[in-house]
């Protein structure tokens, strides 16, 4: 019904305006007439809701519908009127601001009625008389300038409809954001400040307080959707959800109430948002103390966060530590003292005043015939014996911005009338022109206020951060506990003391509302499936990542030489791993190695005490010693794998143990080929031994060593082995190892070696069974059976071990086949010189 009696009056104002050549009009339905009103040379018009409600009694659509029936009155709006009766008094008994002009006012109820509202304002554009045959329907406007309305459905149609006509309303408490946007509204002004800095300013107080899951409960018009649009983008921008976000309104069926009710109580959000009304978070109280509805912490908006009567009938404490948004705290001289000296015959339209009055006072100016009779009023009544909403004045700056409105369209007159000594005219000026310099006009109020327009006819917003408090008096207080002002840095806009807030439930400590517990550092975020973004699983980061921050979104990898702590929170420098001297491993080769080296050298020792004796001077006593001297080399060689690799001991280590190893074979081989030839020499006629004397076997070794000595050299010219830090092996320590350079170098070192030693095998095994007991072909057999075992298991060892390992197998490799080769080729020998001596004889040896 109500959009049937908007869309009526704007047809209405079309017909009445967009006709001019016509003579003949009428007006449809019954004209409305101000409820207060005085004359004066310019007219300032006002529309607010003097009732809370309204009801129509036919709603059949079969004939022209009654005028609706106010029901309720709602005092607020008289405080309104006489904020507005009160700025427009003080300016014509103003010498300098329109001198010589009176202000007069005509001042409309809406009954919170859309229709009411737009029929209101038609009236105060061109009259509310039915016209008659030989009137012209178009006028001037009556009015210069409206005062309204409280709330933002109203209000918009109201601009809507006056908006062509370049009609200014200046509304004191309409906040919606829709209502900046110039190409629908572009006659619209406000003195409050436009939700669009409200929602912003909510969503980073929830924010502030780590509230991340939240509910929210809006006013089913366009004050409570639009402003909890806007406030669920910047929320979301925010990392805030919303559990749900339910519309109301005070005609809602008692089913679709009782859905909120369910709603509520089946959430795990433990924060309500309220984009609400005070009419309707009122009814909302009712429900909500029938189902015990109680402990959560609410969060307001400028609509009801300051009203002293919602406070009053909150019995439960239901909105107990509620926290919101308010219209900064103002002061106007004066103001307050002029609303409380009201009496009921003070104004013209006093029919309005009785019924205020006999509603303030409980009293009546008609005689009733009633059991319940109520008292008559004397009309003398005092203010300062009754406690109401009314007498309540924490609606100050609401007050304040009615004010501020009227005092915005004197000082636009003052310039546009050319106000000196005394205005230059009386006479209006056009609508269109008025309303530009409205637009621009910038003034300060008697108390040092500064008030001006932006270019969506907005004020700047600022609001003080209220907290709802019980004093020791078991009074509702409201106490300002923070700051809010959109002009400042976006990291200074909100300023709050944590330590002044009383919490829900009278809590000194800050509310949880979160869907999931913030994960520590260490761990990011999984948003569950299905579930909004702040319902989240924690999910430990992988190895080599890391998160620092609580609530983590993504891992970070850690930098190449860097690895996870294990609370995976801070990258640590990686473990550097290397064979060091230090570690049990290698001291235990480093002993072994020296072990060795003082063994082979102990031997030596002893063939050169007993060089004379028949066994050590049958077994060739020069290539043993060489040989010897070649071992303790091999032993000594394995140290060069011990410690933090370099370029020198990378290059050092492998061409070492290559040429000294060649050198040992080399030896073997020899002594070898000298036991082959022997035999061959004891044959009649033969004089091979002359090709394998000393001086031979000297060359032969020298020649077998020169070519590793050359494999060596083109290694390292080519392509050397280099200190390298292998990542790939174990990402979360760095291998320092020597890298062979060239592959083709190393195996080429390793190969030539191994064909020596299977050609001394070989050898060594055809000759093992030779005649003579100083055959030692035998125990060379042998070792090289060990030497070449040892090396062919140390190829797959080499490749498949990790890190350090890799070079103690090499080493023990190294050491393995040192000792293979001092044990079988020498020990036996020792062990006849030292403990069967009886047997170191030529004879002995010749026995076979």
């Amino acid at each position: 019904m109500e959009s049937v009696f908007t869309l009526l009056h704007v047809i209405i104002a079309i017909i009445n305006f967009s006709k001019a050549n016509e003579t003949i009009c009428s007006l449809l339905g019954e004209p409305v007439y101000p409820q207060l009103w005085k004359d004066g040379d310019i007219i300032v018009g006002a529309i607010f809701p003097f009732h809370g409600g309204w009801e129509i009694t036919d709603m059949t659509y079969t004939i022209v519908p009654p005028s609706i029936n106010c029901m309720s009155l709602d005092f607020r709006a008289f405080q309104y009127s006489q904020s507005l009766i009160f700025a427009i008094e003080e300016i014509n008994n103003s010498s300098s601001l329109l001198p010589g002009v009176s202000l007069g006012y005509e001042i409309y109820d809406t009954c919170t009625s859309t229709a009411l509202g737009v029929k209101a304002a038609m009236a105060l554009i061109n009259g509310n008389k039915k016209s008659v045959l030989d009137e012209p329907c178009t006028k001037s406007a009556r009015v210069q300038a409206i005062i309204g309305e409280a709330y933002s459905s109203v209000s918009m149609a109201i601009a809507k409809s006056i908006g062509p006509f370049s009609m200014p309303l200046i509304s004191h408490y309409s906040t919606c954001e829709c209502l900046s946007d110039k190409s629908k509204y572009p006659s619209f002004l406000r003195t409050i400040p436009s939700d669009y800095h409200q929602s912003r300013a909510l969503a980073e107080m929830v924010k502030h307080f780590n509230w991340t899951w939240v509910g929210a409960i809006r006013r089913d018009d366009d004050y409570g959707n639009n402003g909890m649009a806007a406030f669920t983008k910047v929320a979301e921008q925010l990392g805030i959800c919303l559990e749900y976000s339910l519309p109301f309104f005070r005609t809602y069926s008692q089913e679709k109430v009782m859905r909120i009710v369910e709603t509520i109580k089946s959430s795990t959000s433990r924060v309500i948002v309220g984009f609400l009304s005070h009419w309707d978070l009122e009814i909302l109280l009712h429900v909500f103390a029938e189902h015990n509805i109680t402990g959560y912490q609410w969060v307001g908006t400028e609509g009801w966060i300051s009203d002293s009567v919602l406070a009053t009938l909150d019995k439960h404490n239901m909105l107990q530590g509620a926290i919101g948004l308010a219209i900064p705290k103002t002061t106007v001289t004066g103001l307050q003292d002029f609303i409380l000296d009201i009496k009921p015959l003070k104004s013209v339209g006093s029919a309005i005043f009785t019924k205020f009055w006999e509603a303030l006072f409980g009293c009546t100016y008609t005689k009733q015939i009633d059991s319940k009779e109520l008292p008559l009023c004397t009309g003398e009544e005092k203010l300062s014996e009754i406690k109401n909403s009314y007498t309540d004045m924490t609606l100050m700056p609401i007050f304040s911005n009615v004010y501020k409105g009227v005092y915005a369209i004197a000082h636009t007159l003052h310039d546009l009338l050319n106000c000196q000594q005394t205005c230059a005219s009386k006479y209006q000026p056009d609508l269109l022109t008025f309303l530009e310099q409205l637009k621009k006009v910038r003034f300060k109020t008697k108390d040092g206020e500064e008030v001006y327009f932006d270019k969506n006819g907005d004020p700047p917003g600022k609001y003080e951060i209220i907290n709802w408090q019980t004093s020791k008096e078991h009074q509702h207080e409201f106490v300002t506990v923070g700051l809010y002002d959109s002009s400042f840095p976006i990291h200074d806009r909100l300023t709050v003391n944590m330590a002044s807030i009383v919490w829900a439930k009278y809590s000194n400590q800050v509310p949880t509302s979160v869907c999931s517990e913030s994960c520590p550092p260490g761990t990011r975020k999984a948003v569950k499936k299905g579930k909004p973004i702040c319902c989240f699983d924690c999910i430990p980061c992988a190895a080599g990542e890391i998160s620092n921050m609580t609530d983590s979104v993504e891992c970070e990898q850690c930098q190449q030489d860097y690895w996870s702590n294990p609370n995976k929170d801070k990258c640590v420098k990686k473990e550097i791993e290397f064979l060091s001297y230090e570690e049990t491993m290698g001291i235990l080769l480093t002993a072994v190695s020296i072990t060795g080296a003082c063994m082979t050298l102990i031997i030596a020792t002893i063939f050169l005490r007993y060089r004379n004796t028949p066994i050590v001077k049958a077994n060739n006593s020069e290539l043993s010693f060489l040989l010897l001297f070649s071992l303790t080399l091999c032993f000594l060689c394995s140290l060069t794998f011990i410690g933090r690799p370099s370029e020198w001991s990378c290059m050092l280590r492998h061409t070492a143990f290559g040429i000294t190893f060649v050198l040992c074979i080399s030896c073997v081989l020899g002594k070898t080929i000298v036991v082959l030839m022997a035999f061959r020499a004891t044959l009649p006629g033969s004089n091979i031994m002359k090709w394998f004397g000393p001086p031979q076997q000297r060359l032969s070794v020298l020649a077998f060593t020169l070519i590793q000595v050359i494999i060596c050299v083109l290694w390292l010219i080519i392509s050397p082995p280099f200190p390298f830090k292998n990542l790939k092996h174990f990402k979360e320590k760095i291998i320092l190892e020597c890298h062979l350079g060239s592959s083709v170098g190393f195996w080429a070192v390793l190969g030539y070696i191994g064909l020596l030693a299977l050609l001394c095998f070989v050898l060594a095994f055809l000759a093992r069974k030779l005649p003579d007991n100083f055959n030692e072909a035998k125990f060379i057999t042998f070792s090289m059976l060990i030497f070449c075992a040892v090396w062919i298991t140390f190829i797959p060892a080499y490749v498949s071990s990790p890190g350090k390992f890799t070079v103690a197998v090499e080493i023990f490799a190294i050491l393995a086949s040192s000792f293979g080769l001092l044990f079988c080729i020498f020990l036996p020998k020792c062990y006849i010189i030292i403990l069967k001596p009886e047997k170191n004889t030529k004879k002995q040896l010749m026995g076979k």
